[in-house]
Formats: C-alpha cells, sequence, structure tokens
C-alpha cells in the first residue's frame, strides 16, 4: 500500500468516525442512544411484536403488482397508499385493457373511502419526482374522482418520504419496495429477467394479514391526520390470520412530525442487533450499502468470524442511481477484512438470453440472518433510510418464511432449481454462488465491477456531515 493510498484511507476512516460519532450524539439527544450499544437479538424492544400473522413475500413485480391491484379492486371498506412516487398512468398489470393506477383508485373510490399520500418532491427540481409532476399527479388522481390525495413536503433538507404501503380495509396491507411507477425505471419483470432496455429490475413485497396489519394501519392513520388535517376512525387490529410472528419498524426524523415529536429509529435498531446476532449467514439485497454503522458490525464479524462456516452474500446493483463510489469503497473495506478466506461474496444481478444482455437493477431492500430473521420494506443501507428519510420494515422470525425466501431468490439468482440450493448455506456460497462468479459465460449472477478499496466511500459520509441536522 502507497503513501496516497495510506493517507487516503486514514482520511476515510476519520470523516465515517465523524459521522458515526454525530449520529451517536443526535440519537443520545433523542433517547434512542441505546441503539449503538451491544445488544443482540431478533426483535428491538422499542416497538410491539404481534403474533398471529399471515406473511407473504413477494418476489418481482409479477407477483408485487398484481397483488395489489387484486386488494384495491376488492376493497370493501377503504384503501389508504403512501409512497414516494406514485403516477396516475401506472399499470399494475399488463393484461390487455388493465386500468392505470387512476382508474383503479377512482373505481374504488366510488364505493369506500380512497386516500392517497404522496411526497411533495424536492424544494428544488434536482432529483425525482419533481413537484412539478407530483403535482400534476394529484391533479390526476382527484380529477372526475372521489379519490383524496394528499402531498407531504415535511422532509429533512435533501431527503425524502421513500416508505411504500399500501393498506386495504385495515385488513391486508403491503409493505415493500415497490413504487408504484415507471420513474426511474419499470418496475414490471418476471424471475426470469429478459433483457430490457434500459435495465430489468427486481424488487420485493409483503402481503401481510393479521394483527401486523393495524401498526401498518395505524402509521398512515397519523401521518394522514397530521397532513390532511381529516380525523380517522380509531384502527381495529385484525383477528390472527397465521401463525407469524412480525414487527412493523420504522425511521421517522426528529421534528418531522407533532405525533412523534423526537422521530423513531426502530429499523436501525432492529438491523444492527440481528446483524450483531449473526452467527452462520447475513444475506442481504439492496440498492445501497454505505451505513458505516452496519459496514463495521459486518467488517467484526468477517475479521472474527463467529463460526467457521460463517458466510455473508451481498446482492447490490451495478450502478446504483447514486453513492456508487461510496457503496464500492466500502465493499472495497469489506474485501480486506475477509482477507482471502472467501467468507464474503459480493454480486451483482444481469440477464442474458444469447443475443441480448442488460444490467437487473437491484431495488430490494432485503435482509436474512441465519435463516431465522427476515426484514423487508423500503429502507436501504444508507445514512438516508436509517436516519432521515420516512422508512417502513416488516420484520419476521418465522424460520419456515425466512429460509424459504432465501431458496426461491437464490433459485431465481444463480438459475437453478430450489433443491440445487437446500443444502447447507455456506456450502451452497462456495460451490454455487462463488463458482458461478468465477465460472465464464453468461450468468444472471455476476461479480460486482470496479470494487474500489480507495476513499470513494468518502462521498456518503461527507454528504451525510453536510445535510444531516
Amino acid at each position: 500500500m502507497g503513501l496516497l493510498d495510506v493517507l487516503d484511507e486514514k482520511l476515510g476512516d476519520g470523516l465515517e468516525n465523524l459521522l458515526c460519532a454525530h449520529h451517536a450524539r443526535r440519537l443520545r439527544k433523542l433517547g434512542w442512544g441505546a441503539v449503538f450499544g451491544s445488544e443482540s437479538g431478533w426483535w428491538t424492544p422499542r416497538r410491539p411484536v404481534r403474533t398471529g400473522n399471515r406473511v407473504r413475500v413477494l418476489v418481482d413485480g409479477h407477483e408485487v403488482l398484481p397483488a395489489i391491484a387484486e386488494a384495491i379492486g376488492s376493497a370493501r371498506k377503504s384503501v389508504h397508499l403512501a409512497g414516494w412516487c406514485a403516477s396516475p398512468d401506472f399499470r399494475l398489470t399488463r393484461e390487455p385493457g388493465s386500468p392505470t393506477l387512476r382508474e383503479l383508485l377512482a373505481s374504488a373510490a366510488e364505493r369506500v373511502p380512497v386516500r392517497v399520500l404522496l411526497w411533495a418532491g424536492p424544494p428544488v427540481p434536482m432529483f425525482e419526482p419533481t413537484r412539478k409532476r407530483v403535482l400534476a399527479s394529484r391533479r390526476e388522481f382527484t380529477r372526475d374522482s372521489a379519490v383524496r390525495c394528499e402531498i407531504d413536503a415535511r422532509e429533512r433538507t435533501l431527503h425524502c418520504h421513500h416508505e411504500k404501503i399500501v393498506v386495504v380495509d385495515d385488513e391486508i396491507a403491503f409493505v415493500g419496495g415497490m413504487d408504484l411507477t415507471a420513474v426511474e425505471g419499470d418496475r414490471h419483470d418476471t424471475p426470469t429477467h429478459p433483457p430490457r432496455e434500459p435495465l430489468g429490475w427486481h424488487d420485493l413485497g409483503t402481503r401481510l394479514e393479521g394483527p401486523i396489519v393495524a401498526d401498518v394501519a395505524e402509521h398512515f392513520r397519523a401521518r394522514w391526520q397530521e397532513i390532511a388535517k381529516e380525523e380517522l376512525p380509531p384502527v381495529t387490529p385484525p383477528p390472527p390470520a397465521g401463525s407469524s410472528s412480525a414487527q412493523l419498524v420504522r425511521t421517522i426524523p426528529e421534528r418531522t412530525y407533532d405525533f412523534i415529536p423526537d422521530g423513531e429509529f426502530s429499523l436501525l435498531d432492529s438491523y444492527l442487533r440481528a446483524l450483531r446476532a449473526a452467527s452462520r449467514l447475513v444475506y442481504i439485497e439492496n440498492q445501497f450499502l454505505w451505513s458505516p454503522e452496519v459496514t463495521e458490525i459486518l467488517l467484526d464479524k468477517l475479521r472474527n468470524p463467529p463460526h467457521p462456516d460463517f458466510r455473508v452474500v451481498l446482492v447490490l446493483p451495478r450502478k446504483p442511481s447514486n453513492g456508487a463510489d461510496t457503496t464500492r469503497g466500502q465493499l472495497g473495506r469489506l474485501l480486506d477484512a475477509d482477507d482471502g478466506n472467501h467468507r464474503l461474496v459480493a454480486a451483482t444481478l444481469s440477464s442474458h438470453d444469447g443475443a441480448k444482455s442488460s444490467s437487473v437493477y437491484v431495488h430490494a431492500k432485503l435482509a436474512i440472518v441465519d435463516d431465522r430473521w427476515l426484514s423487508l420494506g423500503s429502507a436501504n443501507l444508507n445514512e438516508h433510510s436509517l436516519f432521515n428519510d420516512t422508512e417502513v420494515n416488516v420484520v419476521t422470525d418465522d424460520a419456515e418464511i425466512t429460509r424459504d425466501t432465501r431458496l426461491r431468490l437464490w433459485s431465481e439468482h444463480l438459475q437453478c432449481p430450489v433443491d440445487d440450493v437446500s443444502g447447507p448455506a455456506h456450502e451452497v456460497v462456495d460451490r454455487l454462488w462463488r463458482g458461478t462468479l468465477d465460472a465464464s459465460g453468461e450468468h444472471r449472477v455476476t461479480a460486482l465491477p470496479g470494487v474500489s478499496r480507495r476513499a470513494g466511500r468518502l462521498q456518503g459520509p461527507l454528504r451525510g456531515l453536510l445535510v444531516d441536522g
């Protein structure tokens, strides 16, 4: 390592330490300082754990979008939707004659109240969705219909309302990463991921039934009442619908809403506890990976493996919409910590059909630990999602759902039957994941290009220090 590399690394470490110290001071003042302790486990004590739920994990647009459309079309009491962006002309299914989102909601609004809560967009048109676009969407959603649509401009500087939730009849809820729009990418895709221009799209969602739905509904209700100034009836928890325990975890920055003035950071707490508890496997699909709070735990696990079979598998986009250098820099640190022991796999997805190829954009926000803990929702692993955007994830410790989800995803990505990925996780990682990355040819799983061992990772900490108040 040359002198420039040493200086570069020292500068990167110094800035990350400053950012982590800033986050720790901020959360201590808000009563969330324990997040940075050493406690581990499958649940954060700051949110209720609900039993008796049915949790269904939906993979890719071909499962997520029709399920949402079906639920809205069957609504009997109410439809509530909150998102980063929703487009009136977006079609949730591609069958001939399928309605647009505006038509679907307007039809539902003829029989039940329909409420849509959208982020207002950035104050200046630096990135999508612009406020002009959001205002136009609001006019179109409400044109000649009974749909109520409100826009929420209570974002922190350079941050947003990023959650993606749908609640139908206060009995069914959807929590995930799927936006109901084609802005920045076409969400419609299948597990086969045929080559598409400009790129394919991999995403995940959950369909929830049972008492956990009340927590999603209450979250929407609290935001709506404050923004729309409309009082909604109290949420009645639905009866048990399954056997899974689940917990709703959130990021809500302080001084955003009167209903929770000191904010909530249970999503960060949940992630850090579960990662500290990891002993055999950490599997992450995420759009970004540049939170130093998260990577420090992974670095320690790679340097001091809790078990000889411990493995980390990361599935990230080839070129994220921003923060690429920051993610690459963190990957360089993780590879250094692995130090040739082959416990870490860092991959991206692409698609080939023999004649054409394209990237598959990883927009999913999923983590699995030891096949015992699963978190899925809207949160990326960066300072935006863990500290400054509003986010919602659902967590379960249902081992059957967790393992089944991992096997489905590994089967999809490695393009092989579920039986082929059903063996011990470390053996599958070493034989199939690493073997596929090392092999030549056109595979869906490919190595992440251009991993940086230098201070490309500085962009994230610098941005965080500048805009994180």
